[in-house]
C-alpha cells in the first residue's frame, strides 16, 4: 500500500471514532513525514508509508486527541506544546483575544494576567499580539506550569512572561490592565466526547453541578484598574448567570461570540468607566 491509498484507508477507518476523519488522518500522515498538511496537500505523497504511520492512526483509534499525538496545536499566531496534563487550545478560546482586541483599540495592555494559564495559550498569543506587554500566568497544575514555562521559552517570550502557582486570586491586586481566564465550566456529569473526558485533566473542565463554581470564585476576587478588561471564556449557555455574578461586584459586562455564533466570553470592565450606562451592561 502506498501513501495515498493508506490515507484513506485510514480515514475510512477513523470514521467510526472522528468526525473529522480525513483532516485527521492528514494531519498524522504529515506528522509522520515531518512535514505541514499544506505540504502534504499541494505535494501529496505516492511513495511507501511512512514507518510511523500505523502506530499514529491506532493512537487516534483509541480516542486520544489528535493534539496530544502531534504534541503540539496551533492557537491564534502562535504554534505551542501540548501533552497530557493540560488543556488541548481551541479555537473558540481565540474569541477572548479578539475581544481585547477589540477594547484596546490599537494600543497595547501594559500588565497581562492568564489565570489558569494551562498551555500558556491566552497569555502567549496576547504577549505575541502586543510585544511591548509584559504577564503573569498562574495555575494551580505542576504539569501546566512546566509546559508554559516551556512553551514561553520555544516562543522567545521567556522574559516577558513569569510562569508561577497561583489561583484566582491573583487578579485582586487590580494590577493587570488585561486579565485572561478559560477557567473550568463543565458541569460535573456531563456527557463529554471520549478524546475529552479520557484524555484531557479533569481539573481542567468540571466546575461542580452547574459549571459555575469557579466563577464564584472569580468575580469576587476581580479587580480591574481604569481602562482594564477582563476576557473570560463561558460555556455557550452560561452567559446570564456568570454577567449577574460579575455584576453583583459593580462590574459592567458584555458578551462576545465566537465564529459559529454562540455566547463564548465575558467581557468585564470596571463600572466607573461607563457612569452613564445601566449597571446591567449591554450584550453584544
Amino acid at each position: 500500500m502506498n501513501a495515498q491509498a493508506a490515507l484513506a484507508e485510514a480515514a475510512r477507518r477513523l470514521a467510526i471514532t472522528s468526525d473529522t476523519p480525513r483532516l485527521d488522518a492528514e494531519l498524522l500522515m504529515a506528522h509522520a513525514l515531518g512535514v505541514d498538511r499544506e505540504r502534504l496537500l499541494l505535494d501529496p505523497p505516492c511513495g511507501a508509508v511512512p514507518p510511523t504511520f500505523g502506530d499514529l492512526v491506532e493512537r487516534r483509534l483509541r480516542h486520544e486527541p489528535v493534539a496530544y499525538i502531534m504534541g503540539h496545536r496551533a492557537f491564534w499566531t502562535i504554534d505551542l506544546a501540548v501533552g497530557p496534563g493540560v488543556l488541548i487550545p481551541r479555537p473558540d478560546s481565540e474569541t477572548l483575544i479578539e475581544a481585547a482586541v477589540a477594547h484596546f483599540r490599537g494600543r497595547s495592555p501594559r500588565r497581562i494576567l492568564d489565570m489558569g494559564v494551562g498551555s500558556g495559550a491566552l497569555l502567549l498569543a496576547a504577549l505575541a499580539e502586543w510585544p511591548e506587554a509584559t504577564g503573569l500566568g498562574v495555575d494551580q497544575s505542576a504539569a501546566a506550569l512546566d509546559v508554559a514555562r516551556a512553551n514561553a521559552e520555544r516562543l522567545g517570550m521567556a522574559d516577558r512572561a513569569r510562569i508561577e502557582r497561583g489561583s484566582w486570586d491573583a487578579a485582586s491586586s487590580g494590577d493587570y490592565d488585561l486579565v485572561l481566564c478559560n477557567p473550568p465550566y463543565v458541569e460535573t456529569g456531563a456527557d463529554l466526547p471520549c478524546d475529552v473526558a479520557e484524555y484531557e485533566p479533569a481539573s481542567a473542565l468540571y466546575a461542580g453541578p452547574d459549571g459555575l463554581d469557579e466563577y464564584r470564585r472569580i468575580a469576587p476576587a476581580l479587580r480591574l484598574p481604569p481602562g482594564g478588561v477582563a476576557c473570560v471564556e463561558i460555556g455557550s449557555n452560561q452567559a446570564q448567570p456568570v454577567r449577574t455574578l460579575f455584576e453583583l461586584g459593580g462590574l459592567y459586562t458584555e458578551v462576545a461570540k465566537d465564529l459559529a455564533g454562540r455566547d463564548r466570553c465575558i467581557v468585564v470592565r470596571p463600572a466607573h468607566d461607563f457612569p452613564l450606562e445601566s449597571s446591567k451592561g449591554a450584550t453584544k
